[in-house]
């Protein structure tokens, strides 16, 4: 079953269920994400500009409902904005359910820009909680992708982040994805593959250095027109950088682009975005449970 979390992630569930040929389920505060019937409304009652705390405390009282949507599945595929309050908020939630019920969790989290700070401490809390409860994880770090093409525009940010995941989604059935967590990196579309692929080599490094790398897998997209002098090339150039190498071409697309998906053993930048991500869980008191912030109905002034 896919599971798409907030807007993002709904639309991302929604076009991918079909090359899967698998089932899907949208959760999200909001109801204009939720586009189809099989869907789960998480209710902020009056609060119109919910936090993510609150988002989070109010997705747990849907506990049971979401348990009962998953029983009949082995496989999660979970898909998430850690950039938007939905889906941080509720990510962390559907992971630990998951785990609870014994399902094999494959989880894809798309991070913030640096400059917004407000949701960079969010975002990294979240991803954390869902790399422990998943089986894998892939990460698509949108500040990675403008820092190594600082002229395209936040909407041409989200198009290429957006498509590359449904570029590594049509994959799955045929790729061997380690257990880990995995960085996905890509580039615009190029004319020329090496430049795309020299873009996608930089944004890795954004994320992650060089020798915590163990295993890259490299999709190459194109037209018939890509020679294959060009093909083996590039292999050979990612043959000399990783330890391990595999290449995978795809003819049918109509953009030219290298999409990579490299396994991770060690510190990425993500684990900075938590200035308390030093001390391991097991020394916090309170790490089992996510931060949440639940209304009592008291006779108190909501904080939210």
């Amino acid at each position: 079953m896919l599971i798409g979390l907030g807007g993002v992630g709904a639309k991302l569930a929604e076009n991918a269920k079909k090359s899967l040929n698998s089932d899907c389920l949208l959760i999200s505060h909001d109801q204009k994400d939720l586009t189809t019937k099989n869907s789960i409304k998480i209710s902020t009652k009056s609060v119109v500009n919910p936090s993510t705390h609150l988002i989070r405390g109010s997705a747990l009282e849907t506990s049971k409902e979401i348990k009962e949507k998953i029983s009949n599945y082995t496989t999660i595929i979970l898909m998430s904005n850690l950039a938007g309050k939905a889906g941080s908020g509720i990510a962390p939630v559907i992971s630990r359910i998951c785990k609870q019920e014994q399902k094999n969790v494959l989880s894809f989290a798309i991070m913030p820009f640096k400059f917004e700070k407000e949701r960079i401490f969010q975002s990294g809390i979240a991803l954390k909680r869902i790399r422990q409860d998943s089986q894998c994880t892939i990460v698509l770090d949108n500040d990675a992708l403008l820092d190594s093409n600082p002229d395209l525009t936040q909407k041409q940010c989200y198009e290429i982040s957006n498509k590359t995941i449904e570029c590594m989604v049509v994959s799955l059935k045929s790729s061997e994805i380690s257990e880990s967590t995995n960085i996905l990196s890509t580039s615009k579309t190029a004319d020329d593959i090496q430049i795309s692929l020299k873009d996608s080599l930089r944004m890795l490094y954004e994320d992650a250095p060089p020798n915590s790398i163990k295993r890259t897998m490299l999709y190459v997209y194109g037209n018939q027109n890509i020679p294959v002098g060009v093909l083996n090339t590039i292999s050979n150039i990612t043959g000399g950088t990783f330890d391990e190498n595999s290449i995978h071409v795809d003819m049918s697309s109509n953009e030219s682009k290298v999409v990579m998906l490299s396994s991770i053993q060690g510190e990425t930048r993500f684990d900075k975005y938590d200035p308390l991500g030093i001390i391991s869980s097991e020394n916090t008191i309170d790490w089992d449970e996510p931060e949440c912030s639940i209304n009592c109905e008291l006779d108190l002034k909501q904080l939210e």
